[in-house]
């Protein structure tokens, strides 16, 4: 999996992450802060750490590459409910 970095310590655009983090949940306000979103709350929370911005791709789901360490986390949070996440 390979997402565009914007430079500095970013990843470099087209090579692949080593790991690869996805946080499942439900989209719209009424899911914020419940159960169900725990897995957004993850990538959210990993965004802010790492100085990330979330962005559409080709996927059905938000992406962006972070480095953490030494390593090139790839972070994705699924744009449909969580009961259609495989479609993402």
């Amino acid at each position: 999996m390979a997402f565009g970095g914007r430079g500095g310590d970013r990843p470099r655009r087209g090579t692949p992450a080593d790991v690869l983090v996805v946080g499942l949940g439900n989209p719209g306000n009424e899911y914020d802060g419940t159960r169900h979103n725990v897995g957004f709350a993850v990538i959210d929370l990993l965004e802010r750490r790492h100085n990330g911005r979330l962005k559409s791709g080709k996927e059905r789901a938000l992406v962006d590459e972070v480095r953490i360490g030494q390593k090139r986390v790839a972070l994705a949070k699924p744009t449909t409910f969580m009961n259609l996440s495989g479609e993402s």
